[in-house]
């Protein structure tokens, strides 16, 4: 297992200010109130470190290989699947416990990668996937186009794109991150045969959500 780059900031600094905070006033002589009064955001940085350490987890997973079929973009809770005009949409919830990191759910190369400003309502607003702040991946695959759109939340508030235009893709390669709770959500032509429900769990890269011939 390795950890995501973007993670460092959140867990390299609270961990030295928690530990500051904790032993500064030991080795400075500041007496016993002062070291109370410190050791309590000192333990609490500390384990907003060590969190970080966990959400932030890139865990070594093997990809499933199966011809036409459509990997998961993400870990988390599938909340729905609607169809609208031409396509089909996978909506799933990403929790701070689960691992972040999202993935190409079919092999072929980026067309786009636009980001869009916007709110940061909660993963289940209806209005959250129109309005809050995204990234928008579209891809050009032999099975047609698909688009994962990376989420921000509540908590999450910056959606971290891997990929750009031009690149290629195959299925289960890393695409993205999104930082703490959020939603992703994949597009896929109207064909696609969807073998997820809501409620399901699945895992990015791993888990079979459909099918596209």
């Amino acid at each position: 297992m390795t950890i995501a780059k973007e993670g460092f900031p959140f867990i390299f600094i609270p961990f030295i200010a928690g530990l500051a905070f904790i032993l500064v006033p030991c080795l400075a002589g500041l007496g016993v109130l002062a070291v109370y009064i410190c050791l309590g955001p000192g333990i609490l940085l500390v384990i907003f470190s060590l969190f970080c350490l966990f959400f932030f987890r890139d865990p070594k997973i093997r990809i499933t290989e199966a011809p036409g079929a459509i990997l998961s973009p993400c870990n988390g809770t599938v909340m729905e699947i609607v169809e609208k005009d031409d396509e089909k949409i996978l909506r799933v919830f990403l929790s701070i416990f689960n691992v972040h990191l999202q993935r190409a759910p079919l092999s072929g190369t980026v067309r786009s990668v636009e980001h869009k400003d916007g709110k940061f309502l909660a993963a289940w607003n209806p209005l959250a996937q129109s309005e809050n702040k995204q990234n928008i991946i579209t891809v050009d695959s032999e099975k047609g186009v698909f688009t994962v759109r990376q989420i921000a939340g509540f908590l999450a508030r910056r959606c971290v794109s891997w990929v750009k235009a031009g690149d290629a893709v195959r299925a289960g390669d890393k695409i993205g991150l999104i930082k703490f709770s959020s939603q992703v959500d994949l597009h896929l032509p109207k064909k696609a045969v969807i073998s997820v429900r809501p409620e399901d769990k699945v895992r990015a890269g791993i888990t079979i959500v459909g099918e596209l011939k």
